[in-house]
């Protein structure tokens, strides 16, 4: 053992993560809203990326969310 003091402090965000073994969580623009569900907030950032004057590339990306949402329920309910 030794004599040296251990650092408590939480990791930067910034910095890579010292476990290589972690993956890489995903950065997205969802802020407070993100689930931590990698393919869910993939699905929330293609919705927030949809133009906003598209209002067919919004509809497609909301359909997405709703399957996606869908099926990650579905999976918790052992279907």
């Amino acid at each position: 053992m030794t004599d040296q003091p251990v650092d408590h402090q939480p990791a930067d965000e910034d910095q890579p993560s010292e476990n290589a073994d972690e993956p890489q969580q995903q950065r997205t623009s969802l802020g407070e809203h993100a689930t931590g569900d990698i393919i869910i907030d993939a699905a929330l950032q293609d919705l927030q990326n949809a133009p906003r004057d598209d209002l067919d590339r919004q509809l497609e990306a909301g359909a997405a969310v709703h399957a996606t949402l869908q099926g990650r329920l579905a999976d918790l309910g052992g279907a």
